[in-house]
Formats: structure tokens, sequence, C-alpha cells
């Protein structure tokens, strides 16, 4: 299915924006607190985008199955791959987003 590897790309993008805005907060806090809290919003809002994609993603899987039944192995086994990497990669941003809300 084209549209969930499109999505899983969108999904990347979204987990890179996040991940440099926060880092660059982080970076600012002290010496340009305003800067700084624009960019922790632009990473919430950038995870806020990724959470709507995985969801569609979500629906896309859950309809193939109702229609077609479990999807092929190799696409399922893809699909498990880039969502571990996803989640990964969405909970060591969280862990930056906390350690700003800690400083």
């Amino acid at each position: 299915m084209l549209i969930i590897k499109k999505l899983s790309a969108m999904i990347e993008d979204e987990l890179e924006g996040a991940e440099e805005y926060i880092k660059c907060a982080i970076k600012n806090k002290e010496t340009d607190p305003s800067l700084a809290e624009m960019f922790r919003n632009l990473a919430k809002e950038e995870m806020g985008h990724m959470d709507k994609l995985h969801a569609a993603v979500v629906e896309k899987i859950k309809a193939y199955r109702s229609e077609n039944g479990e999807p092929p192995a190799g696409m399922q086994a893809l699909y498990d791959y880039l969502h571990e990497k996803h989640m990964e990669q969405a909970a060591r941003i969280q862990l930056y987003i906390n350690k700003y809300s800690e400083m």
C-alpha cells in the first residue's frame, strides 16, 4: 500500500522536525527564553502531527484487514520495523521535551 509508505515518510519528517526544534529550545532556553519557548511549542506541534499521521496509518491497516484479511508478511514486517523505529524516536523526543520543562 503506497499510502502507508507515504504516511510513514511523513511521520519521519515530523519526528525529525520535532527533534530539531526541541534541541534548539534546550540550546536557547538560557539565552533567549522566548525563542526557546517558540521552539518547544513547534516541537510539540510536530509531535501532534506525527500522532495524527500514525492514527491514519492505523486506520488504513484496519481497513485493509477488513477488506482483504491480514496484510502480506513482508508488508507487515516492514510496518512493524518502521513503527518500532518511529516510537523509539518519539520516546526520545518526549524525553527532550521533559528535560526542557525541568530546566
